[in-house]
C-alpha cells in the first residue's frame, strides 16, 4: 500500500473532491467558454451586425458547413477534455491525447455529452499519466492506452451519462415549468451557492443541459450573488471591487465567506426573491446554450445567452418578436433587483451586528 501511495504521489495522481470536483470542473467549464461560448458569440455578433465573414461558411467538413463560430463550437468536447487535462496536470503525450477522448465522449454522450466528457477525461487522463514515461516507448504507449482507455469508456459510458444528465436535467425544467415559484427559489439559490463556491455553476448548468424557465432562473441566482456581492461591498472595494464581481466573479468573496459566513445571507436571500421574480413575473428563458445558465453577468454571457436563445425561438417560430417587457425582465432580474435588494438586505444586518465593516473588503 504505502509502494501505491509513493506511485500515485509520483505520477500527481489526486483522487480527492478538490482535484475533481473543484478544479477538473472548473477547467472544464473553461474550456466550454472558449469553444461553444466564443461560437455562440461570434455568431450572434456576425448576424446582428451583418459581418460577413463571421457569417458566411469558411469551411466544408462532411458535407457541412461551418462559420467561424462554427468551428469553434464543433471543439467543444476536446476543448472540455484538454482544459480538465490540464487542471490534472497532465503531461504532454496525455493532454494532446485527450483530444481526441473528448471528441469522442461528446459526441457519443449527445446533448448530456459534458457529463461524460468530465468523467471519461478524469479516468483517462489519470490512466495516461499512470503509464507516462513508465517504458522506452512512451511516444507510443501513452496515446495508445490514453486513447484507447478514453474511447473504450466514451463507447461504454457516454451513452448513458448523457441520457442521465439530460433525464435529471428534463426533471428539473419539467419541476420548474409545473412550479415555477418554488423551483424559481430553489434552482436560483443552489446554481447561485454554486456560483460563488469554487465550482462551476456553469460546467453544472452545461452538464445537466438546463434551459428555458429553470435556465432563466440559475441567471437570476448567479446574477444575485454577482451583482448582489459586488455593489454592496462597494464601500469597501469601490470601482475595481465593483467590476472584478459585477463582471468577473464572485468567488473572489470566498475567503470573507470562511471569515464570517453571515456576509453570504444577503446574496442568496436575494437570490431566493429574483429567481421567482424571473419564472413567475417576467418568464425569463434561457433558451441559448446551457452553460449561459451558469454564468451570470460574467463577461454578461448570460444576458448574451438570453438574447441568442430569443433569436432562436424567433427563427424556429415559437416566439413573436422581442418586446420592452423581455428587455425590462432580463435586466431587472438580473442587474437592477440585485443592485437594489441586497445592499439593503445587507444594511439591515449591518444594523443587528451580524456583518461588521470591512467584511467585504477584498485583499
Amino acid at each position: 500500500m504505502d509502494k501505491f501511495k509513493a506511485f500515485l504521489k509520483r505520477k500527481d495522481i489526486e483522487i480527492s473532491a478538490k482535484r475533481y470536483g473543484i478544479d477538473a470542473l472548473g477547467a472544464m467549464a473553461q474550456g466550454l467558454f472558449c469553444s461553444l461560448l466564443i461560437g455562440t458569440i461570434i455568431n450572434t455578433v456576425g448576424t446582428q451586425f451583418g459581418i460577413g465573414f463571421l457569417t458566411s461558411p469558411v469551411a466544408t467538413v462532411a458535407g457541412t458547413d461551418y462559420t467561424v463560430g462554427g468551428l469553434a463550437s464543433a471543439m467543444s468536447g476536446p476543448a472540455m477534455a484538454v482544459a480538465i487535462g490540464y487542471a490534472l496536470h497532465c503531461p504532454p503525450l496525455v493532454l494532446f491525447s485527450l483530444i481526441t477522448v473528448g471528441f469522442a465522449s461528446n459526441a457519443l454522450g449527445g446533448a448530456g455529452g459534458p457529463l461524460a466528457v468530465l468523467f471519461v477525461a478524469i479516468i483517462a487522463s489519470e490512466i495516461g499519466k499512470a503509464v507516462s514515461k513508465e517504458t522506452k516507448i512512451d511516444i507510443l504507449l501513452t496515446p495508445l492506452v490514453t486513447i484507447g482507455v478514453g474511447v473504450a469508456l466514451s463507447a461504454w459510458w457516454a451513452p448513458a451519462l448523457g441520457k442521465a444528465a439530460m433525464k435529471v436535467g428534463d426533471i428539473i425544467m419539467w419541476a420548474t415549468d409545473l412550479q415555477p415559484f418554488l423551483m424559481g427559489i430553489l434552482v436560483s439559490l443552489v446554481v447561485g451557492i454554486a456560483l460563488t463556491l469554487p465550482i462551476s455553476s456553469a460546467a453544472i448548468c452545461a452538464a445537466l443541459g438546463l434551459t428555458g424557465l429553470a435556465g432563466g432562473a440559475a441567471l437570476a441566482g448567479c446574477c444575485a450573488q454577482m451583482i448582489g456581492f459586488a455593489v454592496m461591498s462597494f464601500p469597501e472595494n469601490k470601482w475595481g471591487g465593483l467590476i472584478s464581481q459585477g463582471i468577473g466573479t464572485s468567488m473572489l468573496q470566498m475567503g470573507n465567506i470562511v471569515k464570517n459566513p453571515k456576509i453570504w445571507i444577503a446574496p442568496c436571500v436575494t437570490s431566493m426573491i429574483t429567481g421567482p421574480i424571473a419564472t413567475c413575473i417576467f418568464r425569463l428563458k434561457m433558451n441559448g446554450a446551457a452553460v449561459s445558465s451558469g454564468m451570470g453577468t460574467c463577461g454578461f454571457v448570460g444576458q448574451i445567452g438570453v438574447y441568442t436563445g430569443w433569436l432562436n425561438d424567433i427563427a424556429a417560430g415559437t416566439r413573436g418578436p422581442i418586446t420592452a417587457f423581455d428587455w425590462i425582465g432580463l435586466l431587472a432580474a438580473s442587474i437592477v433587483l440585485p443592485a437594489v435588494i441586497c445592499p439593503c438586505i445587507n444594511y439591515f444586518l449591518k444594523r443587528i451586528g451580524w456583518v461588521r465593516e470591512g467584511d467585504l473588503k477584498l485583499d
